[in-house]
């Protein structure tokens, strides 16, 4: 056991004997002296009877609440160090108010792991390393079996946590019971009890049982406030918190297979085999990709001298080497995205490729959906967005210094200087990292990221710490609050680069898997109407339109019947790739199901989103389709056009106008678009 902290006291101030049994067995593990308390009068008479160094105090006491125990502690008291638990504070003003008015060093999050209280404590009291033993110890250390007296203790209490949950939930059932018929006390009971599963069951690793009181716990405030309670939630709640105790562990959900990348964009194909050359342009008419075609490293540098291209596909050889230096070698075209294909596929001919730079390896000869897959990667790698990544630092210094390490074509960054703006802050730019300091005035970085993660927009988003600690404790806290990922100061800007572009990289792609239609790269239902909600709530502040459209493929059923359904995938991922390609950044567009496509369009007037989708509608009247007999076919789409706030300022109301103005066009001949 340690005893580098043996000379520190702690007031636990906390009721719930669960939770006061975890975290003393930790800290006194750390070499903490802990003197628990459950009531603010047990609290008083340990502060009469001995000297305290810092207090832990919980949000909700018996008959109290620990903003009032802590005000009265500050009339005798109003240097001592405390740190306050609480399961109730969800915005950042009441934070505010808590470390500013009643001078508490740290607001910690219900719930938490012990390892967290560890870091704050280790920054309260600054304690010094102890000197190193001596080498003859230091040898004897190292034989020495290792042993984690707290790893097993832990163990045993969360078994023994684990084992009383339905024993728990039993009470809560038949306090309910009785709150039902009108029993008062029994409800105080009963979310008493829920507050305690909300606090402490996350501590002891029943995560989803936490979140799950946590939702409950909402639903039975009224027992609090006077309100009246609604038993159809309250049923449901207890239903879903019943699943979670009797499936404390959940089986993850398979990921989707990896999405098709929406972008149509041009592919150079260099081959010395002239058939190789024609099966790669046929491919690419059917993935809707243009292909420039090459024999030679001469005409390969030469084609791409007269066009853009977004990535080039090589025959593995001394030919295929020479042609990936010599496109590398052309000025602006340094990343060109680069393939190899190779009727081998050996170990040393994947290692050549990989230093002449290649991103892809395709096995010789290679499937249509070998070319498909090689034509979104790297048409994707070439258009990629530029991603932004927001900085959180008190220190403006500090934020400039990050800001100028991470910033360049690919990276805009985003400083913030008050954690409090935060949620508002990335409401305006929706970034696609976090970078915060773990330290700040008021919020701690373990902190935001509590909040975050409960928040469902902000579950996802990537999340780095930087701290100027990087012992155990402060992993396990960093961790288990939520973060991706941690730096440890002094920044190294090299290393600061490679963990944010690889968090970027992987975020994408997990967007991609998750959030992207499979066959056209447009997408999703769900994602796409989050998105709209954002964007309707950006359109209302900044005072500007939002025109979404249904767009439907005319005669779809038709062309299965007459061409083959292999022909209406491709028509549908022609269409989609058309959608992806041909609108900005901040407009979303989505296969809302079927033959049938949504788009909304920020910023956009009726007669303008009409003249922006009549665009579109001539460029995909003017694809020529192949049916699966080999025969020629071209498709049109109509489209219902809505506009807020003009036709509606919910969602629910612009989809019910656009799609009776999309029937009203298939009613008026098709091939056109209802704006009114």
């Amino acid at each position: 056991m340690s005893t580098a902290r043996s000379a520190k006291t702690l007031l636990f101030l906390e009721d719930d004997r669960d939770l006061q049994a975890l975290v003393c067995t930790f800290l006194r593990d750390k070499g903490y002296q802990v003197t628990p308390a459950r009531t603010a009068a047990e609290a008083r008479e340990v502060l009469q009877s001995k000297p305290v160094d810092a207090a832990i105090v919980d949000g909700l006491l018996p008959g109290m609440t620990g903003a009032d125990f802590i005000r009265e502690l500050r009339k005798t008291k109003p240097d001592l160090p405390v740190l306050f638990a609480s399961a109730f504070w969800k915005d950042l003003k009441s934070h505010e108010l808590l470390t500013r008015q009643l001078g508490v060093a740290r607001v910690v999050h219900k719930p938490y792991r012990p390892e967290e209280l560890a870091v704050w404590l280790e920054q309260l009291f600054a304690v010094a390393q102890p000197p190193p033993p001596p080498p003859e110890a230091q040898d004897e250390a190292e034989d020495a079996e290792p042993v984690d007296d707290f790893a097993a203790s832990l163990a045993l209490l969360s078994a023994d946590y684990g084992a009383k949950l339905p024993e728990r939930l039993a009470t809560l059932q038949a306090l309910l019971g009785k709150g039902r018929h009108g029993d008062a006390a029994a409800m105080e009971e009963a979310y008493s009890v829920v507050h305690k599963l909300h606090g402490t069951a996350g501590s002891y690793g029943f995560r989803d049982v936490s979140i799950t009181a946590g939702a409950l716990e909402d639903v039975l405030r009224p027992v609090k406030t006077g309100g009246t309670l609604d038993w159809a939630r309250v049923d449901a709640g207890f239903r879903a918190l019943e699943d979670r105790v009797s499936l404390p562990v959940l089986t993850p959900e398979l990921e989707p297979e990896e999405a098709v990348v929406a972008a149509m964009g041009t592919l150079l194909v260099v081959d010395e085999d002239a058939a190789v050359l024609a099966d790669a342009r046929r491919m690419g008419e059917r993935e809707g990709v243009r292909v420039v075609t090459a024999a030679t490293p001469q005409e390969a540098c030469a084609a791409v001298e007269k066009q853009w291209v977004d990535g080039a596909l090589l025959h593995m050889g001394e030919a295929g080497l020479a042609t990936a230096s010599a496109l590398r070698a052309m000025e602006g075209h340094q990343s060109l995205p680069l393939a190899f294909s190779s009727t081998g596929s050996g170990l040393q001919e994947r290692v050549h490729a990989a230093h002449a730079g290649a991103s892809l390896f395709l096995p010789r000869p290679f499937t249509q959906q070998d070319f498909a897959t090689a034509a979104e990667r790297l048409v994707a790698t070439r258009r990629l967005e530029r991603a932004k990544v927001m900085v959180v630092d008190d220190d403006p210094e500090a934020v400039r210094a990050l800001s100028q390490a991470l910033v360049s074509d690919a990276v805009e960054v985003v400083g913030l200087e008050n954690a409090y703006g935060l949620l508002d802050a990335l409401a305006q730019h929706r970034p696609d990292l976090l970078l915060l300091d773990v330290q700040m005035p008021g919020p701690s970085g373990f902190d935001l990221c509590r909040i975050l993660r409960l928040t469902p927009e902000w579950q996802e988003l990537p999340i780095l710490l930087i701290t100027a600690q990087v012992g155990l404790e402060f992993r396990l806290a960093a961790f288990q609050a939520g973060a991706d990922d941690y730096l440890a100061k002094p920044v190294l800007k090299e290393e600061l680069r490679a963990r944010v572009h690889a968090r970027l990289e992987r975020a994408r792609l997990s967007r991609e898997r998750t959030e992207r239609d499979a066959l056209t790269g447009l997408m999703l239902r769900r994602p796409f109407v989050e998105a709209v909600g954002t964007r309707l709530s950006e359109a209302r502040r900044s005072d500007k339109p939002l025109a979404l459209c249904f767009l439907d493929v005319d005669h779809f059923k038709k062309v299965n019947d007459q061409h083959g359904h292999l022909a209406g995938d491709r028509v549908l991922m022609r269409l989609g790739r058309l959608l992806g390609a041909r609108f900005r950044r901040e407009d979303l567009r989505a296969r809302w199901g079927g033959e049938e496509f949504v788009v909304a369009l920020l910023g956009e007037t009726p007669e303008s989103a009409k003249e922006i989708l009549s665009r579109t509608a001539e460029e995909l009247s003017a694809m020529t389709f192949e049916g699966d007999g080999g025969e020629t076919f071209h498709v049109t789409f109509s489209a219902g056009l809505a506009v807020a706030p003009g036709d509606g300022t919910t969602l629910d109301e612009l989809l019910r106008v656009a799609d009776a103005r999309l029937y009203r066009a298939k009613e008026n001949g098709r091939n056109r678009i209802e704006a009114e």
